[in-house]
């Protein structure tokens, strides 16, 4: 029995590092890792169509519920980040990011990690259980 493979979202941007990111010995804060994921879902969304305002007109908010990073190399400042953020499809309600972080200058590999968001009807903050009608059209237009 033959399986029909999703294609693969994925969307790439490069951040240089800012001196109020680095400790007073240059080195990257361990926390902006996750926010450099943020940058990059939300330049995904921008440029697949699938931003955080599209969701909020909808009255839905979709909240990180599960964050993961794992640390392989060390960020300075000077440095450029290229993040590649990549979207894996799954059947439940909820979004699941994969994200690698590199070295622009020698394409060293700094961090790996995933987010997982769910969805929730914004006023009640109530979980929404089954893909909003919206994001599983989304899904179908982009074929995953």
């Amino acid at each position: 029995m033959e399986h029909e493979i999703s294609k693969e979202l994925k969307h790439e941007i490069e951040i240089l590092i800012r001196f109020n990111e680095a400790d007073p010995l240059g080195i990257v804060w361990h926390g902006h890792y996750i926010r450099y994921f943020e940058d990059a879902r939300e330049a995904f969304g921008k440029i697949h169509g699938l931003g955080y305002l599209d969701f909020f007109k909808q009255n839905i908010v979709v909240p990180i519920v599960h964050a993961e990073c794992n640390y392989k190399k060390s960020l300075r400042f000077g440095d450029t980040v290229r993040v590649e953020a990549t979207y894996t499809p799954c059947e439940a309600a909820k979004m699941v990011f994969n994200y690698k972080l590199y070295n622009a200058k020698d394409g060293s590999i700094v961090a790996t990690g995933s987010t997982t968001q769910v969805f929730l009807e914004r006023e009640q903050q109530t979980l929404i259980l089954n893909n909003p009608p919206f994001f599983q059209e989304w899904k179908q237009k982009m074929g995953v």
